[in-house]
């Protein structure tokens, strides 16, 4: 089945995912910040939490595993030095270069997304100091940041951080060789890209129809990468409208998702500061023909303005103190199974009230994988699931999912 998502909320078919492993272990108390983490997470129990979400999964779609896939092309010789040639790029070393050369296709893997710590010198083994010349990906789990089916297309991510880069690398090459992500081209290729100025991360993009895409312009994504992927939207695909969210710099909203998710044909969720009252973002229309790109009222108004009214349900429900906590813990992240039934974390409990009161069911993971609990056609559900550990990394399901085929829910 071809890459095709034309929603966030189309029944989902195929997803591609990351289960993290031992490359959760390279992050430390003195480099969190250079991997991009804010805490430390616990590696097993992050493990076990995935587990969990990816079970949940299988219950409504095909689910890919990057390293399953990744350890297919690496049988192709196009596609291994692709990946070889572009990860020398980013850390040029001839020894690390012959030792890649001499790997096979499992041990490529992994040290591709769990690193190759630098061989210690006598200083270092002093000092008991150690690095990477080839750092780990302990942000790979995250594999809707990378990369977004839109169309019948795939756009590569620039990631903001050099750290990430191999990132980009990998899901470019998975797209580009493996059958079960046939597409029709790359029509943004980050992974090639290193202008500081033109950065771009999936957490920003969310096509919502055909002929509409919202884009957030945040601290990872640039107005110029932005610029280029609407121009190529117009010029490339049926896209005719582009909405973009002036974002906040500020480390609570690092991409769109983080504050804003469709979950059914008519709703979204959001959280409520940026979006509603004096508080709220900036947000701009750009209509295909059109010159002049428009400062509309607000989000609601530019969605309506594009023939897509949609009701929003407020993370952390009416009390700041609420929102802002669960906003922080990915309240309003979620994945799409099909219209109305989302995947969440269980610990949001005031966003979940909110939910129940749009007619949403809250089913506890345990009690859905157990058959306790059932989701008929044309309800309204959310399946909850722990995630204590993933959040500290600082995402949530729809971060962790790159959906790569969904049926279009208005046809």
């Amino acid at each position: 089945m071809p890459a095709l998502v034309t929603s966030e909320v189309g029944r989902l078919r195929s997803v591609l995912v990351h289960s993290p492993g031992p490359e959760l272990l390279a992050v430390t108390p003195s480099n969190r910040a250079d991997y991009l983490y804010d805490d430390i997470i616990e590696a097993e129990s992050a493990q076990r939490e995935h587990r969990r979400f990816i079970a949940i999964l299988e219950r409504f779609t095909t689910v890919y595993e990057v390293r399953t896939l990744l350890a297919d092309i690496l049988a192709n010789a196009d596609s291994r030095d692709l990946l070889i040639r572009e990860t020398m790029d980013i850390v040029p070393s001839e020894p690390l270069a012959r030792d890649i050369s001499e790997l096979d296709a499992e041990a490529l893997v992994r040290m591709l997304i769990e690193g190759r710590e630098e061989p210690p010198g006598p200083i270092a083994k002093a000092l008991n100091e150690h690095g990477y010349v080839l750092p780990a990906l302990p942000n790979m789990f995250f594999t809707r940041d990378s990369c977004v089916v839109a169309g019948k297309h795939v756009l590569i991510g620039s990631m903001r951080y050099a750290i990430r880069w191999t990132e980009a690398i990998i899901m470019k090459a998975l797209f580009m060789h493996h059958p079960a992500l046939a597409n029709s081209g790359l029509l943004y290729d980050g992974a090639s890209e290193r202008r500081v100025n033109y950065t771009l991360e999936g957490g920003d993009v969310h096509p919502l129809r055909r002929d509409l895409v919202v884009i957030g312009f945040s601290e990872r994504s640039s107005p110029a990468a932005i610029d280029q992927l609407a121009s190529t939207f117009f010029a490339e695909t049926e896209v005719r409208d582009v909405i973009v969210v002036v974002m906040p710099k500020e480390n609570t909203a690092i991409h769109l998702d983080m504050i804003f998710t469709q979950i059914d044909r008519g709703l979204c969720a959001i959280f409520p500061p940026h979006f509603i009252g004096p508080e709220r973002l900036s947000v701009l229309h750009w209509r295909k023909g059109e010159d002049t790109i428009h400062e509309c009222a607000d989000m609601f108004a530019a969605l309506a303005k594009c023939d897509m009214p949609l009701e929003p349900v407020f993370c952390g429900g009416e009390r700041r103190t609420l929102q802002e906590r669960e906003q922080w813990g990915s309240g309003c992240n979620f994945v799409a199974m099909r219209p109305g039934v989302i995947l969440s974390y269980q610990r949001n409990d005031a966003t979940l009230r909110e939910l129940e009161r749009m007619g949403f069911r809250v089913i506890p993971g345990n009690a859905f994988l157990g058959g306790a609990e059932l989701v008929g056609d044309g309800d309204r559900a959310v399946i909850t699931f722990e995630g204590a550990e993933l959040v500290r990394a600082g995402g949530g399901p729809r971060c962790m999912t790159c959906p790569v085929n969904r049926d279009d829910p208005w046809e």
